[in-house]
């Protein structure tokens, strides 16, 4: 448990330092200073539960609106309601006699200045119950105006990630983005979807671990290059209010369905770090 806790971690400092990269990058002679003071961390721990996290915030940068890298490692009893946000728990009908459960993961999301930068989502993770252990994770890019030579390197990146870990995996995995990442009582997409897994466990630790570590990197080659690609093109009030009620689809996904937001409250986290998800400018109609 603790190798998985450590990747993490480790991510979580790859991924801040390639972000703070690409706000020097961008930033102007007058947006320069601020670019320098966009991210801001700090450690958050649970109330009544075991362990804690680091959450690393960029806001109001050239290139990142508001952007979420936390990473946790928790430990506890897990309740009923909580239970009932992992699918696993279906399959694990000793829970409620002995309900202890470790979880590590990171998570992150991105909302971008330049709407036509596409925000995007990932996180991977690791449960443990005494029942049995497995990961879960994934990522998927939200386009307020889709480009499709961005919708298919993303998907490219991440076909070759799944495809070396088992052929074929991909498929499985993008059909169930497309299954979770869709907004019920609106019928659409939440975005271009991407890869989503869960009850990840084959038998081989490693090579399920391995595979794990693999997603994040690929999550960095499968988004950074889009983000150099549209990040210094114009923009017009048009795409900021087609970004803004994009926006207020995704809040809406977050707070009605997404499982791991109703598991990340139920099971005491701080709600600052659970909610950074959550846009700092949205619109409905």
């Amino acid at each position: 448990m603790q190798q998985a806790s450590s990747w993490f971690f480790e991510l979580q400092k790859i991924i801040c330092d390639r972000f703070e990269q690409v706000e020097r990058a961008h930033a102007d002679s007058e947006s320069a200073a601020a670019s320098k003071k966009t991210r801001t961390t700090r450690r958050a721990g649970l109330e009544g539960e075991g362990g804690g996290g680091i959450m690393a915030k960029f806001k109001q940068g050239a290139v990142f609106e508001k952007a979420g890298v936390n990473c946790s490692e928790v430990f506890g009893i897990l309740g009923e309601k909580a239970q009932g946000s992992l699918s696993s728990s279906k399959e694990l009908p000793g829970l409620e006699q002995d309900p202890r459960f470790w979880a590590a993961g990171i998570s992150l999301v991105c909302h971008m200045r330049n709407p036509l930068v596409p925000a995007v989502h990932m996180n991977t993770r690791m449960f443990w119950t005494p029942i049995r252990c497995w990961f879960g994770g994934g990522t998927d890019l939200n386009p307020a105006i889709e480009f499709a030579e961005d919708t298919e390197h993303f998907h490219a990146v991440l076909k070759g990630c799944c495809d070396r870990y088992s052929p074929g995996f991909h498929q499985s995995c993008k059909e169930w983005a497309d299954r979770y990442f869709f907004i019920r009582h609106r019928n659409r997409p939440r975005g271009v979807g991407g890869v989503f897994f869960d009850d990840l466990n084959s038998g081989d630790w490693e090579r399920d671990f391995a595979f794990v570590k693999s997603l994040g990197i690929a999550f960095l080659d499968s988004w950074l290059p889009i983000v150099e690609r549209r990040q210094t093109m114009a923009w017009t009030d048009s795409h900021r209010e087609t970004q803004l009620a994009h926006r207020g689809a995704y809040v809406e996904f977050n707070l009605i369905q997404d499982r791991g937001t109703r598991f990340g409250l139920e099971t005491g986290h701080d709600p600052d770090a659970v909610l950074m998800s959550l846009p700092p400018l949205a619109s409905w109609p």
